[in-house]
């Protein structure tokens, strides 16, 4: 009774017992007087009990860790030096694999998209080039910022364009095997023998439709998405204005992204530099002087290289293939897929690209372009300039994500059994049509644990 009054825990735990470690906050904790055990003597205290000594809480918080202590009372004064919390810590108890995730959230047309960096971190850098301008400091930099390239990542950026091509023919070679729908009034897109029953079209009259999409034979473009840019010789130049927007050529921003890093075209020259730039502050002070951009020839190996690296030039049909090698050819697509983009975001983490945004426009270099061709959410505010802010890399290779089919030949998808579906990107779901394996990491948002009831089961699952 007077150890109850005392706040003090006595237990009799055999030779590996478990006690709680609490936390080592003075605030939430008080320590206990000396205890002690009415009408026992300290010899039977010790010999019966192993106690130990810790502090004793006037209120119970939730416990932190669990540590096994031993019999010796030592290990239990000082937990840290116990070996066996060691191998604790070392160790992952528990495996958090992911088993189902939601897709990311829809951002709003009427609403700015999130900076990828946080407003504080480029308003503390912007202050501190500024002061350093003041003081006349140049603003130091380091490659590619100065305009020379990295040696690590040319490698990269060829590997990047190898695959690219691998990835545009891979599509167009398997969508003679797999079918690709479109909807002709919103840019819902999906994959399977017939188009999916789902009531979410949101285009030019869809209420007159109840909301039914109008499917029409779906094209390489459907699938990936071509996000361009304008092809710069010298992107620390002279900057593409309004009136001379038409005087560059447009590629895809995967391709300028790996003409930048490295690579060397001679369908589209750039300019490499021996000499690093000066900057102070916002301004350049040495640039090297400007260069004129040279031709580049236009024959006809130039056009068959430039047909492999865009997506309009592979909408011409091609043979079909056999089915022993359509899954091999899905395997290499799906390969070429993940190569690209693990390759695009390590070149990200070291070249600038800017988005707009309020739209999807991207442009690959140190600064956006001054061409007035935004039209999206009060783009009158802004004289139809774009908001130029780093981009991401779904902005850069949009996953375009698609309704998983579990089973392509079954019923087609409908619309009260729609949060049993998953989803994945339309280039995964193509290659998994046609054969090849699921990765591992796009099995969470596909729910391939969830058993797809039917209608009538469906009104029974609260």
């Amino acid at each position: 009774m007077a150890a109850a009054m005392l706040g003090i825990a006595l237990v009799s735990p055999p030779s590996s017992a478990l006690f709680v470690l609490p936390p080592s906050s003075n605030s939430d904790w008080a320590s206990p007087p000396t205890p002690f055990l009415l009408g026992a003597s300290k010899a039977s205290l010790s010999s019966s009990f192993h106690i130990c000594r810790a502090r004793v809480a006037w209120r119970l918080p939730t416990p932190r860790m669990v540590v096994s202590c031993s019999g010796s009372s030592q290990a239990c004064l000082n937990p840290d030096a116990n070996p066996e919390l060691d191998q604790l810590r070392g160790k992952k108890i528990y495996r958090r694999d992911r088993q189902n995730v939601d897709l990311p959230a829809i951002l709003p047309k009427n609403k700015k998209k999130p900076f990828p960096i946080p407003i504080q971190k480029m308003q503390r850098a912007a202050r501190r080039d500024k002061k350093l301008a003041e003081m006349g400091i140049e603003k130091h930099l380091e490659p590619p910022k100065n305009g020379l390239l990295v040696p690590e990542l040319i490698p990269v950026a060829y590997e990047v364009l190898d695959y690219w091509k691998v990835l545009i023919k891979g599509l167009s070679q398997l969508m003679n095997v797999v079918t690709v729908y479109g909807c002709s009034k919103c840019p819902e897109v999906h994959v399977g023998p017939v188009g999916h029953q789902i009531q979410d079209c949101s285009g030019t009259g869809s209420e007159q439709r109840r909301n039914h999409h109008s499917w029409v034979k779906g094209s390489i473009n459907d699938v990936l998405i071509p996000i361009e840019s304008y092809h710069m010789f010298d992107p620390f130049g002279r900057r593409i204005k309004h009136e001379t927007r038409f005087d560059y050529e447009r590629i895809p921003a995967v391709v300028e992204l790996c003409i930048q890093a490295g690579v060397d075209l001679p369908e589209y020259p750039s300019r490499r530099r021996t000499s690093p730039i000066r900057m102070l502050g916002k301004k350049v002070v040495d640039r090297g002087g400007y260069v004129e951009e040279p031709k580049p020839p236009r024959s006809e190996n130039c056009m068959s290289v430039l047909a492999e690296l865009d997506t309009y030039a592979a909408q011409f049909e091609q043979p079909p293939l056999p089915a022993s090698d359509t899954r091999r050819l899905a395997e290499r697509t799906l390969k070429a897929y993940s190569t690209v983009r693990r390759g695009v975001r390590q070149l990200m983490k070291k070249y600038s690209v800017k988005a707009c945004g309020y739209c999807p426009e991207v442009h690959v270099g140190p600064w956006g372009h001054n061409a007035k061709l935004c039209g999206a959410f009060k783009h009158q505010w802004r004289d139809g300039k774009h908001g130029w802010q780093d981009a991401t890399l779904d902005e850069v290779i949009p996953p375009n994500y698609v309704w998983h089919l579990l089973d392509p030949n079954g019923p087609p998808l409908r619309t009260s059994l729609r949060r049993y579906y998953g989803k994945a990107p339309a280039v995964v779901e193509v290659c998994v049509q046609a054969g090849a394996e699921i990765p591992e990491s796009y099995k969470p948002m596909m729910r391939l644990d969830i058993i797809i009831p039917d209608s009538e089961e469906a009104r029974l699952v609260v």
